[in-house]
């Protein structure tokens, strides 16, 4: 569950508020404090510092009150008592307030340093916001360029949990060019190490590679073994994120030769087994072991030993070490963050030993054990936490037949990932979580708990709670992929768009459950039903694998019409004579998991094609964006094309000579269009035409790739790719400067990476990042002479039969099937889906 450790947290505050002159005795306290917490144990700085509070309030030492109380706050962040921490930096800014001299000002924008890294974990990010912002202004007051430069991280990093991830990076991209003009030190290699981590968590993983790379370079130059081993761990983990993991072992590796101390080398090595045995190399684990658990016996206790072990056991659970030695571990790190009063690491080391006693099966110790994590972590406030807790007793009683007792804390488990939606990339600085191990299981358990659990039927209500559950995983989904929450568009329900506004259209919600496929359905004007297709996930990926790889073979249609023929039974045959009796003409798929990468209209009944029978879309969820049929709007068309990709892509990416009559076809179509060919399709000039030309539909006809990936989903332009996120960029100030929608995205030579399960995520995020109606786009390449027929007689039956954008599509697809026997191989026509709205 919990991938790898961290060297410390991702917004920037540090104990050592301090004052000139201090009295002997106080003096000792506040150096003993901060030792203290250096060490890690950060009960004991609570009590040496509380002390000092008391001397000082005597004295009627009002400034060095407040900064002992300052540290007092940070130490119980530190222990995850979040409210005695606010109340203490609380009362520290109303001593100072009481007085303003230099010195005062001296020591106020560090405590707003530390009231805002305390707003953030209380999740109030506009208030951290605000408060590091104010820190900034006394900054600059005094001259401070490091002060500025932390405060302006942690400013970046709350406008990531608020959701504005570009501007949280072009703060970050600001603060990169002054860092560069500063001269070699420490402060620099420590601020480019901060900077890196920062644009980890945001998703620019390419960036923050080069920044540590940097930071690297200059604590060689240095000679600062702390540092050159800190950028090698934060190194390690930016590879370990971009999947390069042999990378990422080789970063640990010398992150733990060269690092001074015992604890740093620790946590690189333990990261490093971590990666060694999700990627199996049971040989290299074995050996590391043993040294990892010599290593630990003689660490002191402190919070960052205790992480290290929970790690330690979350990976050994995986890698079939006996349960006993396992709960040994968890039961050191459980006695000594009682010991040193760290609730939340309490509530982890509970919580991890009771998923070791659910390995073993002995359901009630776990539960207990489970339970008393869970109080920990409400009581403190960290629903982060707390959901891990709410699944694990949720899997608990579940296994114990208490079904009522299960679908209630599977319920909680879920509301709670939602209210953590905006952050919950960068929710968690000491256990960092793997979206597929820590959610998606989440979501899917508890659909299946819904679904399987009842005594006949499952009612209306459950069947819309299922469904509306595995949509909200696609958006979670969404929201991991881009590093931000990203739809919050007015949407109308599915349901109603089927009941009213187009009663010929059904919505078929297959989800694949690990025991079973379960599917809901939607007729029009009719009520929700369902049905179970006994086949396991394992069993639908496997059949879905292999239709994917034969659609690419030219010489395997019967193998596709045979694969195709099972899932169609999967999907549609137990609905067929309904279909047809209430009339439908569009099928509108929301599709979960690998199903997205196969499309729909290939599905075969024995005798024919679906896309013979219906037209088909594909939708994110039961949401759409306000439905408009398109026939009602006059269409204006900006199309980029490029023939020749960039030479350094010329390998990766052939020529598409095809494209200049893909363009022609597209403007004797449609009268209003505005071209943008080879050398002239280039970022700098789609910006511009994108804020100049009106256009309601814009085709691009281009290489580019859809992958699970933010950064390595892209269109090609001249000057090179286009990333998604700058896509996005793009469009928006389209969204400033005109209120005409985008009512359509056409990609017509996308792909979506090869061997990559969630590449079509890529095409959904592109898809809402482009804040399009709907999007048409290719799952795979194959010819652009066949893309040039298609794409034609797709403009051309929307404007002169004006039918809704999915039977223009069926109308193409079949063309292409039934008129050109060159191109009647489902490889041909079946890539092209059309997402979002169908009308």
């Amino acid at each position: 569950m919990f991938a790898k450790l961290r060297c410390s947290p991702q917004h920037t505050a540090s104990l050592g508020v301090s004052i000139q002159n201090p009295t002997a005795q106080t003096q000792d306290l506040l150096q003993q404090g901060k030792m203290l917490y250096e060490a890690g144990q950060f009960a004991e700085a609570v009590k040496v510092l509380q002390q000092a509070v008391k001397i000082y309030n005597s004295q009627g030492n009002e400034l060095r009150q407040a900064v002992a109380l300052s540290n007092l706050a940070l130490a119980y962040q530190k222990l995850g008592n979040l409210t005695p921490a606010q109340q203490a930096i609380i009362d520290s800014l109303k001593l100072l307030e009481k007085s303003s001299n230099a010195q005062n000002i001296q020591v106020l924008a560090p405590i707003l340093d530390i009231q805002g890294s305390i707003q953030l974990d209380l999740g109030q990010a506009q208030q951290a916001l605000n408060t590091w912002q104010r820190a900034e202004v006394s900054y600059k007051q005094l001259g401070d360029q490091n002060g500025i430069s932390r405060d302006r991280i942690n400013q970046a990093q709350a406008w990531q949990v608020l959701g504005f991830y570009r501007r949280g990076l072009t703060i970050l991209t600001q603060l990169q060019q002054q860092l560069q003009s500063q001269p070699n030190s420490v402060t620099k290699a420590v601020e480019l190490r901060s900077f890196g981590d920062a644009l980890q968590l945001a998703g620019d993983l390419k960036q923050s590679r080069q920044i540590l790379q940097q930071s690297l370079a200059i604590a060689q130059k240095l000679d600062s073994p702390q540092d050159v081993s800190a950028a090698l761990f934060s190194l390690g983990n930016t590879a370990q994120v971009q999947q390069d993991f042999k990378g990422a072992i080789e970063f640990y590796q010398q992150a733990a030769a060269i690092a001074p101390n015992s604890i740093t080398k620790v946590q690189a090595e333990i990261n490093q087994l971590s990666l060694l045995v999700n990627t199996r190399q049971t040989a290299a684990a074995q050996t590391l072991l043993p040294q990892i658990q010599t290593q630990l016996v003689e660490l002191p206790a402190s919070v960052t030993s205790i992480y290290a072990r929970i790690n330690l056991a979350q990976s050994l659970m995986k890698f079939g070490t006996p349960p006993e030695v396992i709960a040994q571990i968890c039961a050191i790190a459980l006695q000594q963050a009682q010991h040193l009063a760290d609730q939340r690491a309490e509530s982890f080391a509970l919580g991890t030993l009771g998923s070791v006693y659910e390995q073993t099966k002995q359901w009630s110790i776990a539960q207990n054990l489970t339970q008393r994590a869970l109080i920990i972590a409400q009581t403190i406030n960290a629903p982060d936490i707390a959901y891990r807790w709410h699944w694990q007793l949720g899997r608990l009683l579940k296994q114990q037949g208490e079904i009522k007792g299960a679908i209630a804390a599977y319920d909680t488990a879920v509301s709670e990932l939602q209210t953590l939606r905006s952050d919950l990339v960068v929710v968690n600085r000491d256990v960092q979580f793997s979206f597929k191990e820590s959610v998606e299981p989440v979501y899917r358990e508890s659909v299946e708990l819904l679904l399987q659990f009842q005594p006949t039927h499952p009612i209306q209500a459950t069947l819309d709670k299922a469904r509306q559950r595995i949509e909200a995983l696609q958006l979670a989904e969404l929201d991991d992929f881009f590093r931000e929450a990203c739809i919050n568009a007015k949407t109308v329900l599915l349901d109603t768009v089927v009941d009213k506004d187009n009663p010929t259209s059904a919505i078929i919600y297959p989800i694949i459950l690990p025991s079973e496929l379960q599917v809901i359905v939607k007729i029009p004007n009719q009520p929700l039903r369902n049905y179970t297709v006994h086949k396991s996930q394992n069993e639908v990926e496997a059949t879905l694998k292999k239709l994917q790889e034969y659609l690419l073979e030219p010489d395997m249609t019967e193998e596709v019409q045979a694969l195709s023929q099972e899932v169609y039974g999967w999907l549609i045959k137990e609905i067929e004579s309904d279909l047809k009796e209430s009339g439908v003409k569009t099928l509108v798929f929301v599709l979960d998991g690998i199903l997205r990468n196969v499309p729909m209209a290939i599905l075969y009944d024995g005798q024919q094609y679906l896309v013979e029978k219906y037209a088909v879309a594909l939708s994110l969820g039961l949401q759409l964006l306000a439905p408009k049929p398109l026939t009602q709007t006059k269409l204006n068309v900006l199309a980029a094309g490029l023939v020749q990709p960039p030479q350094n892509f010329q390998q990766q990416f052939p020529a598409l000579p095809e494209i200049k009559s893909e363009l022609n076809s597209i403007s004797q179509a449609i009268a209003s269009t505005t071209e943008l060919l080879d050398r002239d399709f280039n970022s700098k000039n789609l910006e511009s035409k994108v804020n100049a030309v009106p256009f309601n539909v814009l085709h691009l006809a281009t290489h580019g790739q859809f992958s699970s990936r933010a950064e390595n989903t892209f269109i090609l332009a001249a000057d090179g790719p286009i990333n998604v996120t700058e896509f996005d960029r793009l469009l928006r100030r389209r969204d400033e400067t005109r209120s005409e929608a985008l009512e359509m995205l056409v990609l017509s030579a996308c792909e979506t990476a090869a061997g990559d399960n969630r590449a079509t995520l890529g095409l959904a995020g592109a898809s809402v990042k482009a804040g399009a109606r709907s999007t048409l786009a290719s799952l795979w390449h194959i010819s652009d002479k066949s893309t040039a027929i298609l794409i034609g007689e797709f403009y051309r039956e929307l404007v002169k039969t004006k039918v809704t954008k999915a039977e223009a599509l069926r109308r193409a697809q079949v063309k292409l099937l039934k008129d050109y026997p060159n191109y009647s191989r489902p490889g041909y026509w079946a890539p092209y889906v059309l997402v979002g709205n169908w009308l």
